[in-house]
């Protein structure tokens, strides 16, 4: 019975984090596609994956396998989707085109997250007592926290995060370039930041403390505190 108990605790556990992460990461990955088809590039829909379904966007390692033992054994919590492929030159201008895509995934994590501090008000607010209260309220500030991590991870200044493609509108051509041919550097060093906890020291507090004030300034919105 003891042994039940703990296997549908760790598949709540499971659930609780991988679909918000799940819907994290497809909405990320749509929100490239959506804006690049709209500035003239049709890959992403050309190729399937201008979708929210998660079958479309998951890799088997990242999306799948990682983040499971990282919530059953509780290492940390690292995973990714496959990204959406996407052609500068269909843009009608690559380079202001590109950074409205990059700007498109870890944006629309941050809209996510703003939805969620609402719902979460909103249940704590009017809901409280309600039996469905307690769940939604902890998959609320879990969806939080993952939107914002996904959302401040890619927005790093580094390629080929979001963030670096971002920042290379600010660039020269030439710098930028280079830039862009050391990507498989800058990869691995963002894998070894990993592995020592020099990424979620970086991440971390930015992450909590956008969360906590998102959160307390749903409750006032909705007069909860």
């Amino acid at each position: 019975m003891a042994s039940n108990l703990n296997v549908i605790d760790m598949l709540v556990k499971v659930g609780m984090f991988l679909i918000p992460f799940l819907l994290a990461l497809c909405f990320h990955e749509y929100a490239h596609g959506w804006v690049a088809n709209k500035l003239g590039d049709p890959t992403a829909r050309m190729l399937g994956r201008l979708t929210l379904n998660p079958v479309a966007h998951a890799d088997m390692l990242g999306t799948i396998i990682l983040p499971i033992l990282a919530i059953t054994t509780g290492a940390p919590f690292f995973g990714w989707a496959k990204p959406v492929p996407v052609n500068a030159d269909n843009l009608k201008n690559p380079k202001v085109g590109m950074f409205w895509v990059a700007l498109a995934g870890p944006g629309s994590n941050i809209l996510l997250a703003i939805i969620a501090a609402f719902t979460f008000g909103i249940t704590v607010r009017f809901f409280e007592t309600a039996t469905f209260a307690k769940a939604i309220i902890e998959f609320s500030k879990t969806f939080v926290l993952i939107n914002l991590s996904l959302a401040f991870f890619n927005l790093l200044p580094i390629h080929p995060l979001d963030g670096g493609k971002i920042f290379a509108i600010f660039l020269p051509d030439r710098v930028n370039q280079k830039l862009e041919e050391h990507q498989t550097t800058f990869s691995i060093l963002l894998l070894l930041l990993f592995m020592t906890g020099g990424l979620a020291t970086v991440i971390y507090t930015p992450v909590v403390q956008t969360a906590q004030f998102m959160l307390r300034g749903s409750l006032s919105v909705f007069g909860a505190l």
